[in-house]
């Protein structure tokens, strides 16, 4: 580690955690006070990343019911999505009247919630805070629900003076001496009304009735109230504004709190919208017009309330319009007309809401865009968000703190500097709930002003605060010194320049750091709950704790004291007791003391019979947490309230229960169970609004909780409740800031446990819970789908009906479904809100899905959810690297794995790995390398297809190469499992239905159950010293049967490792070994029995597994060689000697018949019995077979003889296909496969003469064999179809003696000789032999004009034709020589070729035919002209000649030689070079018709045609000038001069299809940009050496390949990089590693395909969407291993044709003449020109 200098300090420098720009003024100041913990400067209502938009709704509720339903239906969703999208916020709306049953609208509750809540909105949003919405009703006065003593008298008096009835009053109120001073309450609804409570659940009937009664006491009421206080208005005795409480309406009140005395700056964050209805007086008669103003009703009159409508005047005329008049609050008044009948009909009213939702919507994001700033702050600055973290909860744990006590006093003592020696720690401990937190917050709140105070203001002290455990970065060391580090070296200015790796280090690092503070700047670090360290790097030992602190550094920690010893350890290091605070049960009388002061703070107090009980409590326990619960319980109660012993809790836990409870009846049982379950199961924490959703999605809470008249779109519980909820607990229920959310979290751990105790008890509840969250967290019911719901108080009957419909059921219950489906309105939960499509890589990551999903999926099971909306989403895996989280991605996956056992998870996590560096270094080449290694196997390994459409989709915004058939290699390496010192002591290994669990049997007598990734010993059977020959297993794994040399079969019970029974073998009494012991020579098992025989035995013994005796014994003719059972377990198969078998009854013992081979000489090797077929196959040692019809089991006919004598090599193993349709026999000397349904040999494979083969297998679909060969130690794949073999795996653990195929999961297990067991997926290991070679390095490419086929020349006698589609070889067509030319028509039809045999060939490229030969020329180079009629064969010794294609005739003789010839576009010339000149060449008449000659010495490098141009040349000479030529002219049309020695090593050039740019490559790293007009040149960097380069066909793109740095050797295997450059700005578009070498790069001419040649013969073709371009992926989606992808079932590989070469020429070239030997041999199509000279011709070719 570089040692940070103390004496040197840099720059301020944010180094790797703090933000890689500075920070914008705006937050600058606040940023600084997080950084450095001066916690009273930062916002007084939330730290800087807590951050949403919160807008109070301000409305009559009646009056504007449908403008607030169309909002909450239409607009709120898109504002929310704005939010989300563009600034990573939430956005809440506060309509506390929504979902409220009317009857609560004017309850004294609700309106005192609607203040508290408005107060919040107006000081926490970070945008808009407040829209009124202001009609023609000015609202009713409201109830007062609590009236001072003083006041309610007065009132009291004046009603009786004015002769009212006031004993509603005295029935209602209630005086509460509790109160401070004195006050009158209105009593509880539940209390007065009879059967209000069971009215809830009970007949709407009653409710109804209730209902009624309770608007009747209301009005009475508040006509009492307004009357009395408007005469003591009069009177002059009640002050007006004390009056204004009675007298005015909510809508009054929440205006002139959140308008009146604001700042203009303030007031921008407000709008009103007024809607005034013209001459609206005159339809106050109709009944359905009281909804929108307010009447009265006199005698049979009905009219309108002209005292309202003054009141409402006065706000909406004069009130508001004073306020704009100061300040820029936008305010929008329309005028309705009423229609002429119906009054303020509803068509009316929905086309002014209309208008309203659009202006709505527009103002929203107006005044958002205009007040909220885009923070991307802790979006890349980890270390800042931690510290805000940490603040979040220091201020709210501080909040709490009640207890001025003397602890306080001893910790500010210590925190001041001394002048004197070192300090140690201070240790804060004390058992649970004894106030550590708290008094650790306020310590930290505090800290800052101490020290400012005691060493003057100019200090500036740092002080650094961490709860561990509250974080996941605060719970592991690491990353905790890490963070602490950090955030000191900002401080203090100081540059780290690397992390160490070492822990030891960075404790060195933090302990050098501590000496950089100074009196100027002391440092604090306050460390809460030491026990909540994870045990990692051995943390609780407390080593990397500084004991001696410089002086002006402080530490306090707190821990409890008898946690995972850590107190001990710390009295161990910290000797002196000055160092340590014990928090311990205060005084009672503090206690009491300090309650009555927190009561008086709230006005409250209790009388003196109630302080008995209190004082009572508090003699048993007086923990801060204890006291605080007593005060949350007594705060509530009134004086006249009953209070005995019980009344409250003697403990903690008991009290914390009793508030649950509390809140349950207060709000619901049902609401509060789930609210507060998802909370406590919550990772992290809920936001306010996430709750708000999750509780919408469940039946069960919203069948409590909705009103029965709320049932439409969108259905949500009310958002009071979420609020009441948390009013309820405030407190224990605290908010902290994670990554610009507010979360909801416990205060402490004792909550935390109790909460779960309560709610999630029940496993059912939870998984579903569970369930919910993660639909939840997957959007899975956003973006307007909808939910079903049944309103029914059953618990669980909600919930029954399933979330994922099949989509084939019938109609009638999809529509049933759909009357009871509405929409919850939950957000879309992608990965990332992309603030701007064109920038894919500015975003906010969606924390809250990131931190949630994998955690609620993996809990509820659901585990395709899992594997494919997560594990396999491309945006998910690019946005883990983005933000820095490979590992944890990586270790997700392997979670996922471990859920699912899916082999495509394994292979996916091994592939990132392989891949790191590359994608660290380059993140937006992810989806190239995926879809390179993914492309190959996804037949083999199907699950990966969604992935990799996934990165179809979705990869191209980063990178916009796209792979579309990838040649590479597939790198793959086995689980490995060493078993024992040397595979002699291995008797048996056996696969078995779990892919990762083998049985092994070793000499010594134990049966192991081994799984071989976690390299576990999950089972063993010690089989009592006794050595064992060999283990089965029955079909069911049931039973494990074990051979012993005591000739005894053991059977097991496999599951449980018990021995069931022991049966002995018997042989027969008349043969058998004569003098020596018998071992048993094999046994078998079918489903029931167990079949077993002896050396030299002629019987078979039969066993009942289940009873485990013997049944009967099998006589067969002679000695038994092998056993087989049929697969229904019904007959066997007996192999003797002399090629006999006998077939025996296994129900009854019966012999049912006995078979010979006529191949009498040997043994029965093995038996194969083809149940699809009725066959059954014997297999003697040479390989020789008998097949044998079975239909009739009593008399097997012979059907088929395959001899195979003569061959002297022994049969090793014997392998009967899947499909039954091939049989493999892996012979020493030979592989030798046989086709069932002819009974032929179809393909042999022969060793080498020294090599013997060990054994071999096929794969899953019979189209390769794996086998590997004696003292080798690889693996090998052979390639059925073309016998090449395509890949050879490496054993690292030495030569393999066996190999193993495991049927159910196509595995192959290898034992090596070191005694080391590998499991290889076959899967795996074919998908390598699917990629096709030709073995050869790739010469020239040519790709078809259809773009459908591309042809290869490889320096072999054959061209291969492949399909460009699945990067196959269809066809190959062989020549006589190494073919050295290769030219095509334009529409692919024809291919014209030549060898270095003199010969020239045409061949029809559908059908495979050589249609024509010439012979007698050796031909240099080949051209076709562009309208296919012609083709030129240049010579360099003999006359060049251009020939009709059609007929083979001659047209002319060309007698220059010319190199590099080109066909200019008109099909005039051929323009080539020949030394000093450049000559066009008339393709008419062979004469050199125009030419450009060079002075002495000067040379043509290099020449391009311009493609627009069909008569320029652009040419390169030795003087590095660059020439345009034109043919038709002869004459130079411009020249353009180069930098001297500019050519020195020119390797390629190029020229835009308008002549406009050149392209010029010498080999380094630079590109060169000609501008050709006007001759200046760019240079553009490359990433590498360039070794080829190609310009698209439309000049856009440049392609090029380049060879990597040397000094970048850390990307494994990376050969060199394949780049597409745009070259209107350079930049590049899309990297992508080749990890062969490339020999060939070509472009196809229409949509931007790339296609590379590799050294292995193989081919790789990409193609080109850049995002600019619209037209994106439909080329993709049509394309080739897509079309793999898309089959669900194999790709069935096409048979390759090969085709030979004619072997007499059809004419034969002499000096200047041809010979034909026949007429008009071809046929060409036509291609556009008119003109042919074979009309008649024409039509056949494409017949």
């Amino acid at each position: 580690m570089k040692r940070m200098n103390p004496r040197w300090k840099s720059p301020p420098m944010w180094p790797s955690g703090v933000g890689s720009r500075q920070p914008c003024p705006r937050e600058s100041a606040m940023r600084r006070a997080a950084i450095s913990g001066n916690i009273p400067a930062l916002p007084p209502h939330h730290v800087p990343s807590g951050r949403s938009v919160r807008v109070f709704i301000c409305a009559n509720p009646d009056d504007t019911e449908a403008e607030r339903n169309a909002l909450k239906e239409h607009v709120y969703p898109k504002l929310r999505d704005f939010c989300r999208e563009n600034y990573g916020i939430e956005f809440q709306v506060v309509d506390l009247y929504w979902g409220v049953d009317p009857e609560e609208w004017d309850s004294p509750e609700l309106q005192r919630l609607r203040m508290k809540l408005l107060e919040e909105c107006l000081k926490t949003s970070v945008g808009p805070c407040f829209v009124g919405l202001v009609g023609e009703k000015y609202g009713s006065i409201r109830v007062p629900g609590e009236v001072e003593s003083a006041e309610f008298e007065m009132i009291l008096d004046a009603a009786m003076e004015a002769g009212l009835d006031t004993h509603i009053l005295d029935e209602w109120y209630c005086r509460d001496e509790n109160s401070v001073p004195p006050a009158y309450y209105l009593k509880p609804k539940a209390q007065m009304l009879k059967n209000y409570q069971n009215s809830m659940e009970s007949s709407s009937a009653a409710k109804t009735k209730n209902d009624k009664a309770w608007r009747k006491v209301s009005e009475d009421i508040k006509r009492i109230f307004r009357t009395a206080v408007l005469q003591l208005q009069e009177k002059g005795t009640m002050q007006s504004t004390l009056a204004k409480k009675f007298l005015c309406s909510a809508l009054e009140d929440e205006l002139d709190f959140a308008l009146g005395k604001q700042t203009p700056a303030f007031l921008r964050k407000c709008v009103c919208y007024i809607r005034k209805i013209s001459n609206f007086d005159r339809f106050a008669k109709l009944p359905e017009m009281a909804r929108y103003m307010d009447i009265v009703v006199s005698g049979d009159r009905i009219m309108r309330n002209q005292e309202a409508y003054e009141r409402l005047l006065k706000v909406r005329d004069e009130f508001i319009p004073t306020v704009v008049a100061a300040s820029n609050l936008r305010v929008y008044s329309s005028v309705t007309h009423c229609d002429m009948k119906l009054g303020y009909s509803q068509e009316v009213e929905s086309h002014y809401v209309e208008g309203l939702c659009k202006q709505f919507y527009e103002d929203m994001v107006d005044i958002i865009q205009a007040t909220v700033q885009q923070n991307f702050d802790t979006e890349t600055d980890p270390l800042y968000d931690e510290i805000l973290q940490h603040l979040s909860l220091c201020k709210a744990y501080a909040a709490l703190y009640e207890y001025k006590a003397e602890f306080l006093d001893y910790v500010q003592e210590y925190l001041l500097p001394s002048k004197g020696s070192r300090m140690g720690p201070l240790v804060v401990h004390g058992g649970p709930c004894t106030g550590k937190t708290l008094l650790l917050a306020e310590v930290a709140k505090q800290a800052y002003a101490w020290l400012q105070k005691e060493m003057g203001p100019e200090t500036d002290p740092v002080v650094i605060v961490r709860f561990i455990g509250s974080s996941q970065s605060s719970t592991d060391l690491r990353t905790l010194l890490q963070s602490i580090c950090e955030q000191i070296a900002i401080n203090y200015r100081c540059l780290i320049h690397f992390l160490p790796n070492k822990i030891q280090e960075m404790r060195e690092l933090l302990v050098n750091l501590l000496g950089e503070s100074s009196f100027h700047r002391p440092l604090v670090i306050i460390l809460d709950a030491l026990e909540q360290l994870s045990d990692a790097d051995e943390a609780r030992k407390l080593w990397w704790l500084p004991i001696h602190l410089p002086r002006t550094v402080r530490i306090v920690v707190s821990t409890l004291p008898n946690k995972h010893g850590i107190l001990q350890k710390l009295r161990h290091a910290i000797h002196d007791d000055d160092y340590y605070v014990e928090l311990t049960q205060r005084d009672r009388k503090v206690c009491s003391q300090t309650l009555k002061q927190q009561l008086l703070g709230v006005k409250r107090k209790v009388t003196s019979g109630q302080q008995i009980y209190v004082n009572e409590a508090l003699a048993k326990c007086t923990l801060p947490m204890f006291v605080n619960l007593i005060y949350r319980e007594v705060v509530h109660w009134r004086s006249h309230k009953d209070v005995d012993e019980k009344s409250l809790c003697s403990t903690v836990h008991e009290s914390i229960e009793q508030l649950f409870y509390s809140v349950e009846n207060k709000l619901g049982q049902r609401f509060v169970f789930r609210a507060l379950g998802y909370i406590t199961m919550a990772k992290a924490g809920l936001t306010e609004i996430e709750l708000e959703d999750i509780l919408s999605l469940d039946n069960i809470v919203l069948g409590d909780v909705v009103v029965a008249s709320y049932l439409k779109n969108p259905l949500r519980i009310s958002c009071d409740l979420v609020a009441r909820l948390k009013e309820e607990l405030e407190g224990y229920l605290v908010e902290r800031q994670v990554r610009n959310v507010t979360l909801m979290v416990w205060a402490n751990r004792h909550l935390h446990l109790i909460a779960q105790k309560l709610y999630l008890g029940n496993e059912e509840d939870v998984h579903q819970m569970h369930s919910l969250l993660a639909e939840y967290f997957l959007g899975a019911w956003s973006g307007g789908r909808k939910k079903i719901f049944t309103y029914d108080n059953n618990h669980f009957t909600s919930q029954n009906i399933s979330h994922h419909k099949n989509p084939h059921q019938q109609s009638h219950e999809k529509t049933s479904s759909d009357k009871y489906s509405y929409d919850r309105q939950t957000p879309e939960q992608p990965w990332v809100f992309q603030c701007n499509l064109l920038e894919p890589d500015i975003f906010f990551v969606n924390h809250r899905k990131m931190t949630e999903l994998v955690f609620h999926l993996t809990r509820s099971g659901r585990t395709d959810d899992l594997m494919f909306g997560v594990i396999m989403n491309f945006s998910w895996l690019y946005t883990m690297i983005k933000i820095g989280q490979f590992e944890k991605a990586l270790n997700d996956i392997d979670l996922a794995y471990s859920y699912t056992q899916e082999k495509e998870l394994k292979f996916l996590s091994t592939t990132l790995r392989s891949i790191k560096v590359k994608v660290l270094k380059n993140p937006a080449s992810l989806s190239a390398e995926l879809q390179q290694r993914l492309l190959p196997v996804v037949t083999s390994l199907p699950k990966l297809r969604h992935l990799l459409l996934e990165c179809d989709k979705d990869g191209p915004k980063y990178c916009s190469i796209v792979p579309l058939h990838s040649s590479m290699d597939v790198t793959y390496s086995p689980e490995r499992l060493p078993l024992c010192s040397s595979y002699m002591q291995i008797v048996e290994i056996l696969p078995t239905l779990a892919p990762n669990i083998v049985l092994v049997a070793l000499e010594d007598g134990s049966v192991s159950t081994w799984d071989v990734e976690t390299r576990q010993l999950l089972r063993q059977i010690d089989t009592a010293r006794s050595v064992v020959l060999g283990i089965r297993l029955t079909s069911d794994e049931k039973y494990l049967v074990v051979a012993t040399t005591k000739n005894t079969l053991l059977i097991y019970d496999n599951h449980k490792s018990c021995l069931l029974s022991e049966v002995e073998i018997k042989g027969s009494k008349h043969g058998g070994i004569t003098g020596g012991v018998a071992f048993i020579n094999g046994f078998t098992l079918s489903t029931h029995h167990a079949l077993a025989w002896l050396e030299a035995s002629k019987d078979v013994n039969v066993i009942d597994l289940l009873y485990g005796w013997p049944l009967y014994q099998f006589h067969c003719w002679y000695e038994v060689t092998c056993v087989q059972c049929s697969p229904d377990g019904m007959y066997a198969f007996c192999g003797q000697y002399l090629n006999t078998a006998s077939i025996f009854h296994l129900g009854n013992g019966d012999k049912l018949a006995t078979i010979t081979s006529e191949f009498s000489g040997g043994f029965v090797k093995s038996i194969l019995v083809l149940d699809t077929l009725n066959q059954m196959v014997m297999i003697d040692n040479e390989g020789s077979l008998s097949v044998w019809n079975t239909k009739e089991i009593t008399n097997p006919r012979l059907m088929e003889d395959y001899d195979c004598r003569g061959d002297d090599s022994e049969v090793v193993s014997i392998e009967l296909s899947e499909d039954q349709r091939s049989i493999l026999l892996c012979k020493a000397r030979s592989i030798e496969v046989l086709d069932t349904k002819v009974w032929k040999m179809v393909e042999k494979f022969k060793a080498k003469r020294s090599e013997r083969f060990v054994a071999a297998v096929l794969s899953k679909n019979g189209q390769s064999i794996v086998a590997s060969m004696e003292k080798t130690s690889s693996i090998f794949v052979w390639r059925r179809d073309s016998g090449q073999c395509m890949a050879s795996l490496i054993e690292i653990s030495g030569a393999i003696v066996k190999l193993i195929k495991s049927v159910h999961h196509n595995l192959l297990l290898s034992v090596a000789s070191s005694g080391v067991l590998s499991v290889w997926d076959i899967d795996i290991i074919t998908a390598m032999s699917n990629i096709d070679k030709t073995g050869k390095k790739i010469q020239t490419l040519q790709l078809s004009g259809r773009e459908d086929y591309v042809f290869t020349m490889d320096g072999s006698e054959a061209v291969h034709k492949w399909n460009f589609s699945t990067g196959f070889i269809e066809t190959v067509f062989k020549h006589e020589g190494i073919v050295e030319n290769c030219v095509l028509t334009s529409s692919g039809d024809l291919m014209v070729t030549s060898d270095d045999k003199c010969s020239q060939y045409i061949w029809q490229t559908s059908s495979g035919e050589n249609i024509f030969r010439i012979n007698g020329q050796r031909i240099s180079q080949l051209l076709i002209t562009h309208n296919d009629q012609f083709v030129v064969s240049l010579c360099e010794q003999n006359a060049s000649r251009v020939w009709r294609l059609a007929t083979g005739h001659k047209v002319c003789n060309i007698l220059v030689t010319l190199q590099n010839a080109l066909v200019t576009t008109a099909n005039t010339f051929l323009v080539g070079t020949s030394k000093n000149k450049l000559l066009a060449v008339s393709l008419w008449s062979g004469s050199v018709s125009k030419k450009f000659v060079c002075d002495d010495g000067i040379t043509i490098v290099n020449f391009k045609l311009i493609p627009d141009c069909p008569d320029c040349v652009v040419f390169i000479t030795s003087t590095e000038t660059v020439f345009i030529w034109s043919v038709a002219d002869e004459a130079v049309c411009r020249r353009v001069q180069l930098p001297a020695n500019f050519l020195k090593n020119l390797e390629d050039f190029q020229i835009s299809p308008n002549g406009k740019q050149g392209i010029v490559s010498k080999g380094d790293e630079n590109i060169n940009v000609l501008d050709l007009h006007s001759g200046k040149l760019r240079l553009v960097h490359a990433a590498g050496i360039i070794w080829r380069q190609k310009l698209s066909r439309d000049g856009r793109y440049l392609v090029y390949i380049c060879f990597r740095n040397c000094d970048e050797d850390d990307d494994a295997g990376v050969v060199s990089n394949l780049i597409v450059m745009r070259l209107a700005d350079g930049k590049s578009i899309g990297t992508c590693s080749l990890y062969k070498t490339p020999t060939f790069l070509s472009l196809s001419q229409r949509a931007l395909n790339i296609i590379i040649g590799f050294e292995d013969g193989s081919i790789g073709t990409y193609t080109v969407v850049d995002r600019v371009d619209a037209a994106l992926k439909i080329k993709i989606a049509t394309s080739n291993s897509r079309q793999i992808v898309n089959n669900a079932s194999q790709k069935v590989r096409p048979k390759c044709g090969s085709y030979s070469f004619k072997t007499v020429a059809d004419c034969i070239w002499r000096e200047s003449t041809e010979v034909f030997s026949r007429d008009s041999p071809i046929n060409v199509s036509d291609s556009g020109e008119g003109e042919s000279t074979t009309p008649t011709k024409k039509a056949e070719l494409l017949q």
